[in-house]
């Protein structure tokens, strides 16, 4: 077996350890007013749902590492027919039935 190149030694993701370098991170990596939505998202958060706070800062941290992949970011890009393609070819071949 082969070893899989390191994509993310690509571009390094950006430490976000705490709340205060996840939101430096989300001002400079993350979609456009993805930093505005995690500070409404965060207000309207009771301050002991302790589960919910945890979620959101994941959710957002995958957004800031999404965008520091290469082939997340190619991924995205891609266009509706060109998925649909790629899954009725899949679908195709589960079923024994490749075109």
């Amino acid at each position: 077996m082969t070893a899989q190149p390191d994509h993310q030694a690509d571009r390094p993701v950006p430490p976000m350890r705490t709340l205060a370098e996840l939101r430096a991170a989300l001002s400079v990596w993350a979609f456009p007013g993805d930093r505005q939505e995690f500070e409404e998202e965060l207000d309207g958060l009771a301050l002991d749902d302790l589960t919910g706070v945890r979620n959101l800062i994941q959710a957002y941290r995958h957004r800031v590492m999404l965008r520091c992949d290469p082939q997340g970011m190619a991924a995205l890009m891609r266009g509706t027919e060109d998925v649909a393609f790629e899954l009725s070819q899949k679908m195709a071949e589960r079923n024994g039935t490749a075109q």
